[in-house]
C-alpha cells in the first residue's frame, strides 16, 4: 500500500510459505493419525518415533519458516514506514 517493491518479495514469501504449509501438512497431518497407535505407543521408542516424525514433518515445518521470514520481513519494514513517518525529534515544528 506504501508503493515499494519489496512488498511483492514479502508477499511471494508469506504466500508461497502458506501454500507450501498447506500442501505438505495436510498429508503430515493423515500420516500422524494413521500411525499414531505405532508412534505413541506404550511400546515405541521415543528416538525412533521422533526421527521418523521429523523425516515426514520436515518440508510442512519449511513452510512454515517460509511464512514466518516473509511476515518478519514486512514486519521489519513497516517498523521502517512509520520511523520514517515520524517527524524528527530534533527540529521544531513547521509553521504553517
Amino acid at each position: 500500500m506504501v508503493g515499494r517493491k519489496s512488498g511483492y518479495g514479502q508477499a511471494l514469501l508469506a504466500f508461497g510459505g502458506l501454500g507450501l504449509s498447506l500442501l505438505l501438512g495436510i498429508p503430515f497431518i493423515y500420516w500422524c493419525l494413521a500411525n499414531w497407535s505405532r508412534l505413541y505407543g506404550d511400546q515405541s521408542d521415543p528416538v525412533t518415533s521422533m526421527a521418523e516424525l521429523w523425516i515426514h514433518v520436515r518440508w510442512a515445518l519449511l513452510g512454515v519458516a517460509l511464512f514466518a521470514a516473509g511476515w518478519l520481513w514486512s514486519l521489519a519494514t513497516s517498523c521502517l514506514i512509520l520511523r520514517e513517518s515520524q517527524p524528527d525529534s530534533n527540529m521544531p515544528p513547521r509553521l504553517h
